[in-house]
């Protein structure tokens, strides 16, 4: 294995450092991923507590013989800065994931006809728009994603947020009101009105309006690239019995896309210790690592792909 400090973005507002991870045997061109984060600011590894989801994969995957590249997210990278100007998902991620790919093309290192783009949760919903708006690659590999809007997400999160704790679930409860009141109809709402209307923080109603007119089933569904839609069982995030059922369901006729269920895996793809989302502090601070058999079921996928 071998790792190549680069810089995405270089030369412009929002330099974001990353690294190039080659497998030790490149006698010739190599193909490729570019990895996209979930939502929040996250460094290249997308360290979670005491996981590092990106960077395992970075060298799993290296030992099969793909090369990916990793970089800081640009809200992390940029965090001050970023709080100062109006954010869409596009500001957020896709330029950068786009710079990426067009990075990845011209290396010589790399098989530009070879690139694939990897999302992780948030990442997954934005991968096939990303592919659309100009990443052109050779397909989408998609983990722990969603088919449903961001907004549909927050919500459904907040109503398993509570639990059997009545003052907790009181709070909670309040909370799921006003953000379903903010969102009651938010597509209907002009672009201008969405801008001005916060959601929480810095975060305007418009940055769930403008990701949400599409979602990753529907560029899924007028694309023809091929795709592979990986889910935890044990994920308390994004549900298998919801979100991943729903995608299969929504692209059961949609050619060259396959599915992989991995029963004991949570969020990040490692072995789940509980199903609670109250406790994901517990869930996410102990060490552990990308099953082999996850990294090699995304490696034989890419590989296959002529």
């Amino acid at each position: 294995m071998v790792c190549k400090n680069i810089v995405i973005g270089e030369g412009t507002a929002y330099p974001l450092n990353g690294v190039l991870t080659l497998p030790d045997e490149c006698s010739a061109p190599a193909p490729a991923v570019v990895m996209v984060h979930g939502s929040g600011p996250s460094n290249m590894d997308e360290k979670v507590m005491s996981l590092t989801p990106f960077k395992d994969l970075a060298q799993g995957l290296a030992a099969h013989g793909v090369a990916s590249l990793r970089y800081d997210k640009r809200t992390f990278a940029h965090a001050r800065k970023m709080r100062t100007v109006p954010v869409t998902v596009r500001e957020e991620t896709i330029d950068d994931a786009l710079l990426a790919v067009a990075l990845l093309k011209q290396d010589p290192q790399i098989d530009p006809a070879r690139i694939f783009l990897l999302g992780h949760s948030m990442g997954a919903m934005l991968a096939p728009r990303i592919d659309a708006e100009g990443g052109d690659v050779n397909g989408l590999i998609l983990l722990a994603g969603t088919p449903y809007r961001l907004e549909e997400v927050v919500l459904r999160q907040l109503r398993r947020a509570g639990g059997k704790n009545p003052v907790l679930n009181a709070i909670v409860s309040l909370e799921y009101r006003i953000f379903a009141k903010k969102f009651s109809g938010l597509y209907e709402m002009s672009d201008e009105a969405a801008k001005k209307k916060k959601f929480a923080g810095s975060l305007s109603l418009y940055y769930f309006k403008e990701m949400g007119r599409k979602t990753a089933a529907d560029y899924l569904l007028q694309s023809e690239k091929p795709a592979l839609i990986l889910q935890g069982g044990r994920d308390f995030q994004v549900l298998a019995s919801e979100d991943f059922k729903a995608f299969q369901t929504l692209l059961a006729a949609r050619k060259n896309t396959e599915f992989k269920l991995y029963p004991n895996l949570n969020h990040v793809f490692v072995d789940a210790i509980g199903d609670d989302i109250l406790k994901a502090k517990q869930e996410y601070s102990v060490e552990r690592h990308i099953s082999e058999e996850v990294i090699g079921d995304i490696a034989a996928f890419v590989l296959k792909q002529g």
